[in-house]
């Protein structure tokens, strides 16, 4: 039996993985560092739906190396079979043994697979971080008319949308709730992506269930709890995913209430040399410190530093999950952190809105002058930003991180409202109607107005 000795092992070549072992090198240069994964090549997870239409073909969606090795960070390809956290080894399917001080797991998630039956017909994807399923199906789809996508979140908006520009003539999303991306906007944002979603020539069926799915060998029709037939050529489900905690559970390390692994605000996990970050680890919510079940590429990079950090001491502490995302609908992008007005009702918040809305650009006639909306969700007694919505123009994206910022550090709208603020005309808003600004003095408005009645 041949044994690699390494400080530091971590498991998964995904955002984590890569982002924990970079921040172990930088933190314990020191120490030498190992990065296990399963395939040579590994997928960039969000950009997966603009492999069909934007980039082009898998590989051009591909994790890059260089920094790892450019921080001399050892990769080797292998599946990770057992560990022994008594002798710390790790037993890899290549028959190599891996021996460490301290690991990072980071094996993310797996997309979920609702039981619909008739599932096992041809042309059914469920698109994951496999290059050759991505490359067939891609293939496939140059002979697809009509195609059904499950599941109207943003990956599925994304997947519909790139779809429909690689030259599918008919693309329709079915989606559970109401509307469009539901879990991460209110419904007049919800509204808008679905109107610009319409626009690029997609078709829309809400509220609505899937019953199964019919055919002889290749799927041909979907079948929705009313009845309702749709033809379809070939089906992409995308209702999310679910964490892969197989290692972590033959391993013995305990479980989270959502089925995730469990870890304190340090990302340690029940077993003092071993952490978690990514998909595969229990969030806790930034609010309140409830189990979340989101999982965001982002929020796996912001774990893994904290993980990565904290391995031979504690440097870095985990606030909670905010949950910050952001996509684009053609050249319409939406963006959102923190609660929404309805996840503010639901979780008892006693609230206040305010929203905004104008050109990035002053005076309106610059060139890529276009409208972007805000809606910020403060704590009525305190004043404290619970979350913000955006859409309009691409700036947005870059926009929300601000406000993921006021989250973070629990600005008030008094704090916003008085915000030093950077203008251009070409780059930004007036100074004068700064949407950020302004939707903070609504909801100061709206709290005035509520105290004198």
């Amino acid at each position: 039996m041949f044994i690699t000795q390494s400080d530091i092992v971590v498991i998964g070549g995904s955002a984590a993985g890569v982002a924990a072992a970079i921040t172990a090198h930088r933190q314990y240069p020191d120490k030498n560092v190992l990065l296990l994964r399963k395939d040579r090549q590994a997928l960039i997870a969000c950009g997966i739906p603009y492999i069909f239409g934007t980039i082009g073909t898998p590989e051009k969606n591909l994790m890059p190396d260089d920094v790892l090795e450019s921080d001399e960070i050892k990769i080797v390809t292998g599946e990770a079979t057992k560990i022994d956290t008594r002798k710390r080894l790790i037993e890899v399917d290549n028959h190599d043994t891996i021996g460490y001080k301290r690991l990072v797991i980071a094996t993310g998630s797996y997309p979920a697979m609702p039981p619909i039956p008739g599932f096992a017909l041809e042309n059914i994807v469920v698109p994951s971080k496999d290059i050759a399923m991505l490359s067939e199906f891609q293939g496939r789809l140059k002979q697809v008319k009509d195609l059904i996508v499950i599941g109207g979140g943003f990956k599925g908006v994304e997947l519909a949308d790139e779809c429909r520009k690689a030259g599918v003539e008919n693309v329709t999303i079915v989606e559970l709730l109401p509307y469009c991306m539901a879990s991460s906007f209110d419904e007049e944002f919800g509204a808008a992506a679905e109107e610009a979603l319409k626009k690029r020539g997609i078709n829309l069926k809400t509220g609505a269930k899937v019953r199964g799915f019919i055919g002889r060998d290749k799927v041909e029709k979907v079948v929705l709890a009313g009845g309702e037939e749709l033809k379809a050529d070939a089906v992409i489900i995308s209702v999310g995913v679910v964490a892969d905690v197989k290692l972590a559970k033959e391993t013995g390390l305990k479980l989270g209430a959502t089925g995730a692994i469990a870890v304190d605000r340090y990302m340690k996990t029940s077993n003092p040399h071993i952490f978690a970050c990514g998909d595969c680890a229990e969030k806790i919510s930034f609010f309140g410190g409830r189990p979340s079940p989101q999982k965001l590429p982002s929020m796996a990079a912001f774990e893994a530093r904290i993980a990565g950090a904290n391995l031979f001491g504690t440097r870095r502490e985990n606030i909670g999950a905010i949950g910050v995302l952001s996509t684009v609908i053609g050249d319409f992008a939406l963006a959102s952190a923190g609660l929404t007005e309805h996840m503010a009702e639901q979780a008892g918040y006693d609230y206040v809105t305010g929203s905004a809305q104008g050109p990035n650009r002053y005076p309106v006639c610059m060139p890529g002058a276009e409208n972007v909306k805000i809606k910020f969700v403060f704590e009525r007694r305190t004043g404290v930003l619970l979350g913000g919505q955006l859409m309009g123009g691409r700036a947005v994206g870059e926009m929300i991180n601000v406000v993921s910022a006021c989250i973070q550090k629990k600005m008030t709208y008094d704090d916003i409202a008085a915000f030093q603020i950077g203008t251009h005309p070409a780059l930004t808003a007036s100074p004068v109607a700064y949407q950020l600004v302004d939707a903070a003095e609504m909801a100061l408005k709206e709290t005035a107005q509520t105290f004198r009645r």
